[in-house]
């Protein structure tokens, strides 16, 4: 009697002791992720949160009439004026390769810098300013603290002059950080310190804007018809198969599919946001399908049978009663498949969109990057200012996926119907 009694009592304990086992390994396996998560993330924003400040270095210029005709700003040679007043800053300094070095503590685009802020405030005009302008790529490690400044000279890419040079403007304030506003204002560039991320941002949203409008009426109609009124035999078994495994198609196939199709048979623009979105859309296409017919299949059968017991057509009960149902679904598949094209590398690769591209596009057929693509150039570049580039581009792409997957759950919330 006592061992039928402790049975049923052992069974318990063990069936309770399997339970809070596998309560530990799910909680465990839900931290790691975290752990991994936070790890990535928190180290992608330690290495890029760099480039969203650059540091400045003040020149006093001589803006006076002689050396620039108040009547024609354009005739004046502003980089000869901006080395002449580095000189002057430095006066000892007197051999050609010293003077190189010194006007490397500089950005290439001093001239053009002092030319713009000229335009933009012509009070300036009349005698010496102090004004600031971009430290080289090299100066803003330095400056920042990236590099170490103590290093033996060989180990860094700066002469030990040259770091005299940047304490003596560090000791009479000249040295400032500021918001990097040219990471977000300006296109690719060889410079570090002048390369933003504007021309590959707006060509990854024309490129979105493209493959969204090419791939989501087609996937909802297609998706619509297979689901509703097209009729079940092997030709539609058949269909339903490819699209499946289309979703699971390396994107690479697909930019050899627009490489062989769109460029060599039809002669498209290669390089261009209409290609781009064009071999996007093929690539998204299944995945808006496959997310737009479980939304359908979710609406329950008795929505269609009142409206077609009330006399609606096939076409009205579909279009009026079961898609505004299924549209939260279908919304969230669409901008999940939409952020999914976000990220893509490989098809924009082989389709062109890799080539240096420093002019912001304006339409689809005008030569573009797009941001993965601009983060792959950056990863490969040998400045070591480039890495800091390349996180701070992560860490924008990174935003716009969130947003995205943010903007879903707050349209499937806004348009879920209880039914």
């Amino acid at each position: 009697m006592t061992s039928m009694l402790t049975t049923p009592t052992r069974l318990r304990k063990s069936r309770e002791a399997s339970e809070t086992r596998f309560k530990w390994f799910g909680r465990g396996a839900i931290a790691l992720s975290l752990a991994f998560l936070v790890f990535m993330v928190g180290s992608i924003i330690l290495q890029g949160k760099g480039a969203l400040t650059t540091s400045e270095i003040a020149v006093t210029v001589d803006l006076s009439a002689d050396n620039i005709d108040p009547n024609d700003i354009e005739a004046t040679s502003f980089d000869s004026l901006m080395k002449k007043s580095l000189r002057e800053t430095f006066p000892e300094v007197t051999s050609r390769g010293d003077k190189r070095k010194l006007y490397g503590l500089l950005s290439v685009d001093l001239g053009f810098e002092l030319r713009d802020q000229i335009i933009a405030d012509p009070s300036l005009l009349g005698g010496p300013q102090k004004l600031w302008f971009t430290a080289s790529d090299d100066a803003d490690l330095v400056l920042s603290g990236t590099v170490d400044r103590n290093l033996d000279e060989e180990n860094r890419r700066m002469s030990d002059l040259e770091i005299s040079w940047l304490e003596t403007l560090e000791q009479s304030d000249s040295t400032n950080r500021e918001f990097n506003t040219k990471f977000f204002t300006n296109g690719d560039s060889r410079e570090p310190e002048l390369a933003g991320i504007l021309s590959a941002l707006m060509g990854s949203i024309l490129t979105l804007s493209v493959c969204f409008f090419v791939s989501f009426p087609i996937a909802i109609l297609a998706a619509i018809y297979l689901e509703e009124f097209a009729p079940k035999n092997r030709l539609s078994q058949f269909i339903e198969v490819n699209i499946n495994n289309l979703a699971a198609v390396p994107s690479i196939v697909f930019g050899l599919l627009g490489l062989a199709m769109l460029l060599n048979t039809f002669g498209l623009p290669r390089s261009t946001p209409l290609v781009g979105g064009l071999v996007l859309s093929l690539m998204t296409l299944p995945t808006i399908i496959i997310a737009a017919r479980a939304s359908l299949r979710a609406v329950p059968p008795s929505i269609r049978e009142a409206a077609l017991g009330m006399g609606a057509s096939p076409v009205q009960a579909t279009f009026h009663h079961v898609a505004p149902l299924a549209l939260p679904g279908i919304l969230t598949g669409t901008i999940v498949g939409m952020a999914q094209a976000l990220g893509e590398t490989a098809p924009l690769l082989m389709i062109g969109m890799v080539a240096f591209i420093a002019d912001v596009p304006s339409s689809i057929v005008e030569p573009a990057a797009a941001l993965p693509v601009q983060i792959f150039l950056w990863a490969d570049a040998s400045e070591r200012a480039f890495v800091e580039k390349t996180s701070a581009a992560i860490i924008v792409l990174l935003v716009f996926l969130v947003l995205m997957n943010l903007m879903a759950i707050y349209l499937r919330k806004k348009f879920e119907k209880r039914f």
